[in-house]
Parts: C-alpha cells; sequence; structure tokens
C-alpha cells in the first residue's frame, strides 16, 4: 500500500493556526514542524493511523471545541497523539508524547502549555480521562468516534486496524482484538462529553458487539 497521497494545505494551515495561537514566540516558522508530523503519519506501516485518521479527530474535535477549555492545545495534542506509531511496539504514545515536549519547546511553547499537550497525549493510550478534564474529555472522544460510524465505514475501520497487524496469525489476532472489544464494551461510558454520548454511544456500543460476535463466529 503506498502512502498517503500529499495532504492538502489546509492541514498545514490548520497546524499554523494552533501552534500560532499556542506558543510565546510569535515568529516561529510552523511548517517544518507539520511537514516533519505529516511525513511521519504517511509512513508506509500505516493503514488506519494515517493522515486520514488526523483529518477525522481534528474535525471531531471541532465538532466538541466548546467542551474543551483549550481547544488549540487539544488539536496540537491530536497531531501528535499517533505521531509515533509501530503496531508492534506498545510505547508508543510514551514516545508520541516525549516528541510533543521536545518540538513544542523548542516551537516556543510556555511548559505549562508543552506539559498539557503531552499529557493529553498520554491520555489516548487508556481513553480514561478523569472526570471533570475537558480537555481530555475532548481529545478521548475524537479519537474514539471512528468506533460510531455507520456500518460501511466501521468495516473499513475495521479492514485498516487488521492490516496494520497483518504480522499477527489470525487466531491470535482474533483474541487479542477481541479481548480489546470486551473491554470497551464492559466501560461504563465510552463517551465522556455530552455530545458523545448522546450522538456516538449507541451506534458504538451496537458496532463492537456486532464486530465482537464476528469474531467468535467459527470460521
Amino acid at each position: 500500500m503506498t502512502p498517503d497521497p500529499q495532504p492538502p494545505r489546509e492541514l498545514r494551515e490548520d497546524w499554523a493556526r494552533a501552534l500560532r495561537a499556542t506558543t510565546d514566540t510569535p515568529h516561529i516558522d510552523p511548517y517544518p514542524y507539520a511537514d516533519n508530523l505529516l511525513e511521519r503519519w504517511s509512513e508506509p506501516q500505516r493503514r488506519y493511523h494515517t493522515t486520514t485518521h488526523l483529518t477525522t479527530v481534528l474535525d471531531r474535535i471541532d465538532t466538541l471545541a466548546a467542551h474543551a477549555t483549550d481547544t488549540d492545545l487539544v488539536r496540537l495534542a491530536a497531531w501528535f497523539h499517533d505521531a509515533v506509531y509501530r503496531p508492534d511496539r506498545s510505547e508508543n504514545e510514551e514516545r508520541s508524547a516525549a516528541l510533543a515536549e521536545r518540538a513544542l519547546t523548542e516551537a516556543g511553547l510556555p511548559q505549562a502549555r508543552v506539559a498539557e499537550v503531552a499529557r493529553l497525549v498520554r491520555l489516548t493510550a487508556t481513553h480514561d480521562p478523569a472526570d471533570g478534564d475537558p480537555n481530555g474529555e475532548t481529545l478521548c472522544d475524537a479519537d474514539l468516534a471512528i468506533l460510531a460510524s455507520p456500518p460501511e465505514a466501521y468495516a473499513a475501520y475495521t479492514k485498516a486496524v487488521r492490516e496494520e497487524y497483518a504480522f499477527v496469525p489470525d487466531e491470535a489476532f482474533r483474541a487479542g482484538r477481541s479481548a480489546v472489544l470486551r473491554q470497551l464494551l464492559e466501560l461504563p461510558r465510552l463517551f465522556r462529553t455530552p455530545y458523545g454520548a448522546a450522538h456516538w454511544e449507541p451506534p458504538a456500543r451496537e458496532n463492537l458487539a456486532t464486530e465482537l460476535d464476528l469474531l467468535s463466529t467459527p470460521r
């Protein structure tokens, strides 16, 4: 599979606006940072965690923007949350957070803002923000919103995830994926924002249950 085509210029501009809104270095050139991140998001091992996923998460953050206390920091966290992604490794979120700390410090963000972005990136390892964490709730809901997709889009998502784990034998993948689905279904809430709870929770649970049934069906 070839990497994603060159993303539209608007994606770079979205990055530039968010960075300029949060940095104390107004003359910083935002585009080298955007280009480095977009190159990471276009790596050939990716099938789901691509620039398409990044764009979708940013779109969902726009939908939830009124819930966050600092939407621009949430947007920066979205850019970094899968910036380091190797499907055969378990420390992707931590390495992505460390990348955010280095890059955003260099770009002139105050340390409190750098720390907030890194904290949000690390939250995507569990998608379990604490109550009263509107920034965390916004990012995690935006990242999980794919679970509420219409059936055809959800099937494309699961296909892409399987392709990212092509190195895992079928039986092991089915067992591991089923465990993830059960863990999600056992959560009292998948979505923490009012919008996510109202609009995404019911279809997401239906999709998860359907996928689990399919994985559990003997072949």
